[in-house]
């Protein structure tokens, strides 16, 4: 499952998979995601904080907000890019995620980085 959105010059790719090594069917599903951020804008930029909607197969949403990503704060000079890979448990076999993130510009300006949403599913999953 993949998805990609642009907010200013920012590149947001999501790949996400199934877990099947770290999850425990009937009660937790694990699915992984890899995120790349590609600056494709004229400013340099660094990500502040994250904000994550993350949806289960029964309609029941979590919200979770924090600083950075996987505990940096990435600094993107106009063509960089920053790639890390999390994980996301839920207690139905699919789901969904989307955010957004806090970027600040070196002039001091804020803006959120839309993060598309993409889909948590083991496969053969039906929703």
């Amino acid at each position: 499952m993949s998805s990609e959105a642009t907010t200013r010059g920012i590149r947001v790719r999501v790949r996400s998979r199934y877990s099947p090594d770290h999850s425990q069917p009937p009660e937790r599903w694990l699915f992984v995601y890899t995120i790349e951020i590609a600056n494709e804008g004229e400013d340099t930029v660094q990500l502040i904080s994250r904000h994550w909607v993350i949806t289960d197969a029964h309609g029941e949403v979590e919200e979770v907000r924090g600083p950075g990503v996987v505990g940096v704060q990435p600094v993107l000079p106009p063509g960089e890019s920053f790639e890390y890979t999390s994980f996301c448990p839920l207690t139905t076999p699919f789901g969904s995620m989307q955010g957004t993130y806090q970027m600040l510009t070196e002039e001091g300006e804020t803006f959120e980085a839309e993060i598309a949403t993409f889909r948590l599913s083991t496969p053969y999953a039906v929703n």
